[in-house]
């Protein structure tokens, strides 16, 4: 006997205040809950961020560098890169706030990479267990609706 399971995975995602610390003098970094390199990476290239894989770092003010696991060349010669923290198990955005010139404003950025995170998460986990994608629909309010099947004999 073959039964078809479908499941609805809306993705609505919002942003907490956003926590910043001083690293060094004019470096923050800012708490995300992202956990996982793959589909952070995979988030960042789906929005056309180009990832700097042979500079990992960050420049800031007065030419100061700090380093991080995955660095990225903005627009408006912004540079950020994410950095892993051990004690929160996850990646914090590494930046000099005072020279972020890139057209987004800092949190907007790091919600629209939240979401496609959080987007390619579920894929990557439902399909490792068994679903497959049958629809995707963008939502007026801005997220994502997904609706996976699997087939269970």
């Amino acid at each position: 006997r073959i039964k078809n399971q479908r499941h609805s995975y809306p993705i609505k995602l919002k942003i907490a205040q956003l926590s910043t610390t001083n690293l060094m003098s004019h470096f923050s970094k800012i708490k995300t809950k992202l956990k996982e390199k793959e589909p952070l990476i995979s988030a960042l290239n789906q929005l056309g961020y180009t990832i700097d894989t042979e500079d990992k770092f960050v420049k800031g003010y007065n030419g100061q560098f700090t380093s991080v696991d995955i660095s990225l060349d903005l627009s408006g010669n912004t540079k950020a890169g994410f950095k892993w923290n051990q004690s929160s198990n996850s990646f914090e955005l590494v930046t000099d706030i005072d020279l972020w010139k890139f057209d987004l404003p800092i949190e907007r950025f790091i919600s629209k990479i939240t979401q496609l995170y959080a987007y390619n998460t579920i894929l990557l986990k439902t399909k490792e267990d068994g679903y497959q994608l049958v629809e995707e629909k963008n939502q007026n309010d801005g997220s994502i609706e997904l609706v996976l099947t699997k087939w269970d004999s």
